[in-house]
């Protein structure tokens, strides 16, 4: 290796010698990219897995119709709340699994594939299509090409979300962590993605990035870039919401928010 680099460098001289110094500049370039940057480590991009992600909608579903009959049968506040309670650790063991057999797949503006790495998807097709998926009967192509707060709006009321501007990012970790464990709906500046936090304050988001490596990524809070960046942030508590939860088990539907033009 080092004799071809050797030779390489070498060559490279002798043709910057004959070029003349205007070309040094794109000949060191050349090296850099082909050969100094050779030995690099690389990060593997992870494969999309729409094998795993078909047998977790099938698995899911049927949890659902067994969490529905029994939330049905119900008949104690306290047989109500565990089956609300069930609900809500069946939600936030699938939908993370779910959202990673997408990891991968390719970004783009107008993406609207509905299987992972079957083409391409937005940010917020990937949110609708990971809802619907999971049993939401949402409006999946009007849901994805609504602002992030109407996409959180379609499942609570406004005073459920949190929405911030100009606040610290540390400051907002902390402030959202402290709210509980979770998944949630975010949305930024120009994105929308989901926040999944667990019982231990662990923060991981998930998304469809416009940003490299332009793809769906899984991101701690450390490198969670655009979170990081955005000036705007809301949020919304899909998993710790009984009302949601109750929608989610008696398969009511979920008409895409649209606000009232008399206010």
């Amino acid at each position: 290796m080092k004799r071809i680099r050797r030779f390489a460098t070498l060559s490279l001289l002798l043709v910057g010698v004959a070029a003349g110094w205007t070309y040094r500049a794109p000949i060191l370039a050349l090296y850099h990219t082909y050969f100094a940057n050779a030995a690099l480590p690389r990060e593997e991009t992870p494969e999309p897995d729409p094998e795993r992600y078909q047998e977790l909608i099938g698995e899911l579903s049927e949890r659902r119709i067994e969490l529905a009959t029994r939330y049905a049968q119900a008949r104690t506040a306290s047989e109500i709340s565990e089956t609300v309670t069930a609900s809500q650790r069946t939600l936030e063991t699938f939908l993370p699994e779910m959202m990673r057999c997408w990891l991968g797949t390719p970004w783009d503006f107008n993406g609207t594939c509905q299987s992972p790495g079957s083409g391409k998807i937005a940010c917020g097709y990937f949110v609708s299509t990971i809802l619907r998926d999971a049993g939401f009967r949402v409006q999946r192509v009007r849901l994805a090409q609504q602002p992030s707060q109407r996409i959180i709006r379609t499942f609570m009321p406004r005073k459920k979300m949190h929405i911030r501007a100009g606040l610290n990012y540390q400051q907002f970790l902390s402030e959202v962590t402290s709210r509980g464990p979770g998944i949630r709906i975010v949305g930024l500046d120009r994105h929308v993605a989901f926040l999944v936090i667990s019982e231990s304050h662990e923060v991981n988001f998930i998304h469809s990035s416009g940003a490299a490596p332009y793809c769906v990524v899984d991101e701690d809070s450390e490198n969670a870039g655009s979170l990081q960046r955005s000036n705007y942030r809301v949020t919304g508590n899909l998993t710790r919401n009984p009302e949601i939860i109750h929608g989610w088990l008696t398969g009511a539907e979920w008409p895409t928010y649209r606000p009232n033009p008399k206010g």
